[in-house]
C-alpha cells in the first residue's frame, strides 16, 4: 500500500506530532495509532486539514484514502477551524424533548451563525452531539469542556457572555 502523496516531503505539521508519529511507526502495528495521531493533529491545529491529513499518510506510509475514511467516519473530527469556545447543544433524546432544539435555534441567531460554523471573529462555533451522557441535566450545552446543565432559553446569551460574547458587536436578537 501507498499513500497518494508524492515523494516531495509535506511540512505542515508541528515538531512534537511528527514526534509523536515517529514513536508511532517504531511499534508493531503502527497503522492502528491514525486515530491518535489525528486527534493530536486536530488537538493542536484545531481541525483536520487536507494538508495535515496528507502529511500524516505520508509519515504514517497510509494510504490517504484511509486516513480520509477514518477521518470522516468518526464525528468528532472537523475538517473546518473552530471558534475558540467550541458550544455544543446535546440532541440526544432526552435534551431534544426538554427543548435543545429552542437553545439550538437561539445560539443560531444570537451568534449568526449555522450548526457547523465559526463566527468571522473566529470566537465561538456551534455543533451538535447525538448525546453527551448527561441526561438528567438535559437540555445541555457544553462550551469546550465545560457542561451547562437544565439550559433554559433564557440563559442562553449569559451562557455566551460569560465567554466573552458581546451582543452589541454584530450579533442579532
Amino acid at each position: 500500500m501507498s499513500c497518494s502523496c508524492s515523494n516531495t516531503e509535506i511540512n505542515v505539521l508541528p515538531p512534537e506530532i511528527v514526534a509523536f508519529i515517529e514513536e508511532c511507526n517504531a511499534k508493531e502495528h503502527s497503522e492502528s495509532y491514525l486515530i491518535p495521531v489525528l486527534q493530536m493533529v486536530q488537538e493542536t491545529m484545531g481541525f483536520l486539514s487536507t494538508e495535515s491529513m496528507d502529511e500524516v499518510s505520508w509519515r504514517m506510509k497510509v494510504p490517504s484514502a484511509k486516513v480520509t475514511g477514518v477521518a470522516t467516519f468518526y464525528h468528532f473530527f472537523t475538517f473546518k477551524p473552530r471558534g475558540e469556545f467550541r458550544v455544543t447543544v446535546c440532541m440526544g433524546t432526552a435534551c431534544f424533548v426538554r427543548g435543545a432544539d429552542k437553545v439550538l435555534d437561539r445560539l443560531k441567531i444570537l451568534l449568526d451563525i449555522d450548526e457547523g460554523d465559526t463566527t468571522e471573529d473566529g470566537k465561538f462555533s456551534i455543533d451538535c452531539a447525538r448525546c453527551i451522557g448527561a441526561c438528567a441535566l438535559a437540555p445541555v450545552v457544553l462550551v469546550n469542556e465545560r457542561v451547562y446543565g437544565n439550559v433554559k432559553l433564557a440563559e442562553v446569551e449569559k451562557i455566551l457572555t460569560d465567554h466573552g460574547f458581546d451582543k452589541a458587536k454584530g450579533a442579532k436578537a
